[in-house]
């Protein structure tokens, strides 16, 4: 885990190719990022990630261009702090390019210093709908909430017709609450409760009884990757509410690769929408995490987090390699809202040039022990380069 000094240090990675002189090219990356607090994860896995990626593919920077990452710590979702670490990289560090943000509510914070400073921001996880339309400077290599909570809602009411929603109160949270309702619903089943718990909440148990009293066939549960998602998944057990027959499912959010061990056997039959997995069995993602597990250890394993990085990060090398390593803002976001891969952890991926906003596969996926090990195993590919459905609505409403 990153400790005190990573959150305000200037954390210089040396990726020039062989000729770096003192002609060189530096690319200035700025990370506003969570590196302590419940979701310290985050920080860890999106820098790792941004890394390894560098060190691997340094060879393909042009010559005399090197990469410089500067990190800051929010702390979490406080948009405050993130908007004021945003201007110091721009005004003071004269970044090039911003990236991490985590949280929706510091992502929309920033968004008005992306634009007004015209730095192209490649988002690697905040995940609300709405969030790549505030900058034309954003674009997003991680996911939607739509994308997972719509294609669980159409799986969902196909065999458990009554569902209770337990979502975290601010906007990913609504956002997945709205989306597996439509689909839900629409396809037949019936929502019997809705509860919206405090972001910061650790004691969910008087939630799961509420839950467990109304005797739903499923639980759909959204909250932020971490140790609050474990404390859910731990009541859940406690409560008695997986030995009364009340599925579990959600976002991948609930069961992300770093919390499973901490989790425990009380994860198995977790069943999640998402666009990753690190047990994929694609050769891009095999090659992916061998390759972590052997730069930070044969029991490390990189989460969605990190898979998004890797690909935020191939998207800036290609606007690098594309204009020499001399960065025009308005260039390099046409660069990257054009962007498609089928090299990712994740699948074949690409940009959708008209919002900005990722285009990647759904998986539905079953947790489970395989080999000794808690893995989200990949039952099937339930939809295929699948749109942000949220601005497809939006344009329908047109």
């Amino acid at each position: 885990m990153q400790k005190a000094g990573l959150r305000s240090a200037v954390a210089a990675v040396a990726v020039a190719a062989l000729t770096v002189g003192a002609s060189a090219q530096t690319i200035k990356i700025g990370v506003v990022n969570t590196f302590s607090g419940p979701q310290a994860s985050f920080g860890e896995m999106i820098d790792r990630a941004f890394r390894l990626y560098i060190k691997l593919h340094a060879d393909q920077l042009p010559p005399g261009v090197k990469i410089e990452i500067i990190n800051r710590d929010d702390g979490g979702a406080n948009p405050d702090k993130a908007r004021q670490l945003a201007q110091e990289l721009v005004v003071r560090d004269k970044v090039d390019i911003l990236s991490g943000i985590t949280f929706t509510p510091n992502a929309m914070a920033i968004a008005p210093i992306a634009t007004q400073a015209k730095i192209p921001t490649v988002l690697v996880n905040a995940g609300t709908s709405v969030v790549v339309t505030r900058s034309p400077y954003y674009v997003r290599s991680s996911f939607t909430i739509y994308q997972h909570c719509v294609p669980l809602g159409t799986w969902a009411a196909k065999t458990l017709k009554k569902t209770f929603i337990l979502v975290s109160d601010y906007a990913p949270g609504h956002d997945c609450q709205e989306a597996y309702t439509s689909s839900y619903t629409k396809a037949g089943g019936e929502i019997v409760g809705v509860i919206r718990a405090p972001v910061a909440t650790a004691d969910f148990a008087p939630f799961l009884q509420r839950v467990k009293d109304a005797k739903p066939d499923a639980m759909m549960v959204f909250l932020p990757a971490g140790r609050t998602a474990t404390a859910m998944m731990k009541g859940f057990v406690d409560l008695g509410l997986k030995s009364s027959g009340i599925k579990l499912i959600g976002t991948g959010d609930i069961v992300p690769e770093e919390e499973l061990p901490n989790i425990g056997d009380e994860a198995i039959g977790t069943i999640t929408m998402f666009h990753y997995s690190a047990a994929g069995d694609r050769p891009a993602n095999k090659a992916f995490v061998a390759a972590w597990r052997k730069e930070y250890g044969d029991k490390a394993t990189p989460n969605f987090a990190a898979a998004a990085s890797w690909d935020g990060m191939a998207m800036i090398f290609d606007a690098i390699k594309k204009q020499n390593g001399k960065l025009n803002p308005e260039k390099t976001v046409e660069i990257m809202k054009n962007f498609k891969t089928d090299q990712s952890p994740r699948g074949t991926i690409s940009i959708d040039p008209e919002t900005r906003d990722i285009v990647q596969n759904e998986y539905l996926r079953e947790t489970r022990r395989v080999g000794g090990e808690l893995v989200n195993v990949e039952i099937e590919t339930a939809s295929v380069a699948v749109k942000d459905p949220w601005q497809i609505m939006q344009k329908d409403k047109k």
